[in-house]
């Protein structure tokens, strides 16, 4: 009897090992007492890294608010990744996130508390520090953007649902990394308005951002999304702007007719956004994604120059309007570094020996530059 009961008990602990937790958490930042809610999803054992998802409420909402409006508890169970709740701090009697413009006046280090977070979590849990992202609704898509401009080198990639990005944090973005960016937003939103206001962008404007500096293609590809919920007065669109550099897409569901809502929790129900977000956002770790070249040059226009092949393995051949004699050529690599390359007899630049990734290169005829990318494979 007493070996069944030892052995049952045994069981019952084995299985609350492999089950999924929900812990509130808390911690000393800045002199002031942050707190969490932590998911640990069924399955997790610590054996090996698995990614980690921030996951930042609206102004006036919590932690808890936001994770029962997206819950993502089932995705984390079959994805096997840690989703966790920052609370936000009081600001004139609301709950926020510090990002400049409307919260002008906070005090609130939210970025330094989420770096403490990630580290925290990083102390207790077997975490990939490659596969961290940031996603919010209202002000916390806000605040995910603000950590995409200053602190990229933690957050691999973003999602923002009903979000945008103050003129502040839009004119003072500094990515430190191409960084995939996916967007959901309603035309008909009132809060957070579709056009802009004076305390937020519009939408095609966030958009046009992350399209030039994830150097996307454009026109995007619209594709309609089926009209499944015919009741809930919204149709959607998917918006994706392909072939960007290192694979940082820049992806947006815009909600035609809808609100300020979370689709699939509100609103339109031809989507689930917390499913959408996680194919979105598994697809990117930090390590692959690359840093953009020099500000000075990544937006430079290209010119006659010909690179061929392009993309390349080996050998390129560089003309300007059928001239290959340069006086100088440069080569600069998305982490800004640069090499300086001969051509032997026939113009033939050897460049097996550069890592795969994107180039800008400058060459020099007389007193006149040429810039053109091209693609190591």
């Amino acid at each position: 009897m007493k070996k069944g009961l030892a052995f049952l008990l045994a069981f019952l602990l084995f299985l609350q090992s492999e089950a999924q937790q929900t812990i509130n958490g808390s911690f000393i930042h800045d002199n002031v007492l942050r707190s969490y809610i932590l998911y640990v999803p069924a399955g997790y054992s610590g054996a090996n890294p698995v990614p980690l998802i921030l996951n930042y409420h609206g102004f006036t909402n919590t932690a808890q608010n936001q994770l029962d409006r997206s819950d993502m508890r089932p995705i984390a169970d079959t994805a096997g990744f840690l989703v966790v709740h920052p609370q936000g701090t009081l600001f004139n009697g609301n709950t926020h996130w510090n990002v400049g413009g409307w919260t002008l006046g906070s005090t609130a280090d939210d970025i330094g508390f989420t770096l403490a977070l990630i580290d925290s979590l990083s102390g207790d849990y077997n975490i990939d520090q490659s596969r961290v992202y940031s996603i919010g609704f209202s002000n916390g898509g806000f605040f995910s953007f603000e950590l995409a401009c200053k602190a990229g080198e933690r957050i691999a990639a973003i999602a923002s649902v009903g979000g945008s990005m103050t003129p502040q944090t839009l004119n003072n973005c500094n990515p430190s990394h191409y960084t995939p960016m996916l967007q959901f937003h309603g035309t008909a939103d009132n809060t957070v308005p579709y056009n802009g206001a004076g305390f937020s962008r519009p939408i095609n404007t966030i958009l046009d951002y992350w399209v030039e500096f994830n150097e996307a293609d454009t026109p995007a590809q619209v594709i309609p999304i089926p009209d499944i919920d015919s009741m809930d007065g919204s149709t959607a669109d998917h918006i994706v702007y392909s072939n960007s550099a290192n694979g940082a897409e820049v992806e947006h569901f815009r909600l035609n007719g809808d609100g300020h809502n979370w689709p699939g929790s509100s609103g339109n129900m031809d989507i689930d956004a917390s499913v959408e977000i996680w194919k979105f956002l598994s697809r990117y770790m930090l390590d692959s994604l690359g840093q953009p070249p020099p500000a000075s040059l990544k937006f430079e226009s290209e010119t006659s120059l010909n690179v061929y092949p392009n993309p390349a393995r080996n050998n390129i051949i560089l003309d300007v309007d059928g001239s290959r004699l340069f006086d100088r050529i440069e080569i600069i690599s998305a982490k800004g570094e640069r090499f300086i390359l001969r051509r032997d007899e026939s113009g033939t630049i050897d460049i097996s020996d550069l890592p795969q990734g994107i180039y800008l290169i400058s060459s020099q005829i007389a007193e006149t530059t040429h810039f053109k990318r091209f693609i190591k494979k």
